[in-house]
């Protein structure tokens, strides 16, 4: 398993946990982390035992957002040539957005497991998870409004699509603080558990749960969801009959009809 200065990972069965790891600075993201994550999300796609994604943060926060004193070194950028300059600036922010992009695009199901605060740069990353959860303690601002920016690295692209268009607007006009239980009402967390320790025993419930399916019925199913958020109902139709006329004959059909039949838990192959 790789090694991160930045992240705690770690594998226990077909689960990865992947641990946000600098408490000291509320897990701010400076720019080593942004690359670590993406690294860290290619991994769990590209290792075969893994079939599930737990992201959680040590310390005191899930997230405090970027970190700005880091990504202040990092903007001046040296070159004479101020047209170069700003190249150099966009090709930065495209960089970032695929460091988090990776999460999207891992094709095994990742579970946020978000408490305190979760905050600018952190809600870019949740918005790439599948599934979002959170403890009573929880809360979310998309705080670039008030740093004077635009939010440039999936909040508003990916947020419409999870708590609906309005809501997003809002969050995003305004920078105002959501807290756990409004959270779960707009659908920005799936659920929201008593503690910390609630919230982590409660979604690696869930992440067992999904470890146990057929792991190739769970990528093809996140394969089409992806699909479909940005294709039209006949498009998607039509991909995931192509999908299935390739992958439906497979030796995980046959071992959840036996099981089934034998009154037993399937055993899938990663």
């Amino acid at each position: 398993m790789p090694s991160y200065s930045t992240l705690s990972v770690e594998q226990n069965g077909a689960i990865a946990q992947i641990r946000l790891n600098r408490p000291d600075k509320a897990n701010a993201m400076n720019m080593l982390m942004w690359e670590e994550i993406g690294q860290a999300f290619q991994w769990a796609d590209q290792e075969e035992s893994v079939r599930v994604v737990v992201l959680s943060g040590e310390g005191k926060h899930f997230c405090s957002g970027i970190d700005l004193m880091d990504f202040s070194q990092v903007l001046m950028l040296k070159d004479k040539c101020e047209g170069r300059k700003r190249e150099k600036l966009r090709h930065l922010i495209l960089k970032m957005q695929g460091c988090l992009t990776a999460i999207e695009a891992c094709r095994k199901p990742v579970l946020a497991a978000i408490h305190s605060a979760c905050i600018g740069g952190g809600i870019d990353m949740v918005a790439c998870c599948d599934m979002r959860y959170g403890s009573a303690d929880a809360y979310f601002e998309i705080k670039e409004i008030d740093v004077g920016m635009v939010a440039d690295v999936g909040t508003l692209q990916r947020l419409p699509h999870i708590i609906g268009d309005g809501v997003m607007r809002e969050l995003a006009y305004t920078g105002r603080r959501v807290e756990a239980a409004e959270a779960e009402r707009i659908g920005l967390i799936n659920k929201t558990f008593e503690s910390r320790e609630a919230l982590m025993d409660g979604v690696m419930a869930i992440a067992q749960t999904i470890a146990a399916k057929s792991p190739l019925a769970i990528r093809g199913t996140k394969e089409m969801i992806k699909y479909t958020r940005d294709h039209s109902v006949a498009d998607s139709l039509n991909y995931v009959a192509t999908w299935n006329a390739a992958m439906l004959i497979s030796q995980d059909i046959q071992e959840a009809m036996m099981a089934r039949m034998q009154k037993r838990e399937p055993k899938f192959a990663d």
